[in-house]
């Protein structure tokens, strides 16, 4: 079963960037995260076995609006 499109969206203003994972024909919102351990529990907390392998693959997932791994605000 192919892995379902993970998006890290651009930071906030405020800090952190929003995790959605596209599934089931709509995005699902994970969390608000801060750091790449907080991305690796959302994931893990969705069902994805060994998530943090996953973070620099593109046909998995889509860092959006800044350099991957950044968190600062906006």
């Amino acid at each position: 079963m192919p892995m379902p499109p993970i998006i890290i969206h651009a930071p906030t203003p405020s800090g952190g960037r929003i995790v959605t994972v596209h599934a089931k024909g709509r995005d699902e919102r994970l969390g608000l995260a801060h750091s790449d351990h907080d991305v690796i529990v959302f994931l893990a907390d969705a069902g994805l076995l060994d998530p943090e392998r996953v973070l620099d693959n593109p046909a998995v997932v889509t860092w959006e609006g800044a350099e991957a791994h950044s968190y600062e605000p906006a």
